[in-house]
């Protein structure tokens, strides 16, 4: 089984993840900020990672550190689940529509993180989730994953929608990346290692 289980913990933040790669996709989610367990629940759903999450940050002073902590414990969480990542596609991409926005999510798991993100959101805030935030949590995931990760937003208006199409994508995408083929024997690179 592809499971993890982290805990981290700071003088800002404490956060327990229980993570499963090979899941359904059920989520219980609960970091205090209600924009973020609504985008990882979706992730969870569409990459059917099943996650268990609960984290404690200093949201008195903003949730700036709560989200960027749980960007880091989700991709330490990844990274330690999907081991030495034998037999896997490594590569997945996803076009995700939601209603006028539609965002393209093309991913590596190469173990050499990188992330590329061209999603212009205006300045401001989704509930208490402030937008600038996004990247920052998707570069804190990608980088303790060990994901090259490319994010772009082709059509969009609405930042609720826009960053529901990218999380969604981002889930369709690991799910392809994470798929076992049977014709792979150890990685899935010529350098024989990731």
């Amino acid at each position: 089984m592809r499971t993890s289980q982290i805990q981290r913990e700071t003088k800002e933040t404490q956060i327990g993840i229980n993570m499963n790669l090979d899941g359904t996709g059920e989520a219980v989610v609960d970091t205090g900020v209600g924009f973020l367990d609504h985008m990882l629940t979706l992730w969870s759903r569409m990459g059917f990672i099943d996650l268990t999450l609960k984290a404690k940050g200093d949201l008195a002073v903003d949730p700036h550190h709560t989200i960027e902590d749980v960007g880091i414990a989700l991709g330490k969480a990844f990274n330690r689940a999907v081991g030495e990542r034998t037999g896997i596609r490594r590569y997945g991409a996803a076009f995700i529509p939601m209603d006028e926005a539609l965002a393209q999510v093309v991913l590596d798991l190469s173990n050499r993180p990188f992330l590329v993100w061209e999603v212009p959101l205006p300045y401001g805030a989704v509930g208490e989730f402030p937008l600038e935030m996004a990247e920052e949590f998707m570069r804190a995931f990608a980088f303790n994953a060990g994901i090259t990760l490319h994010v772009r937003l082709i059509s969009g208006k609405n930042v609720h929608h826009i960053l529901e199409a990218v999380f969604k994508a981002l889930g369709m995408a690991l799910s392809e990346a994470l798929t076992l083929d049977p014709r792979i024997q150890g990685v899935h690179s010529t350098k024989g290692v990731l």
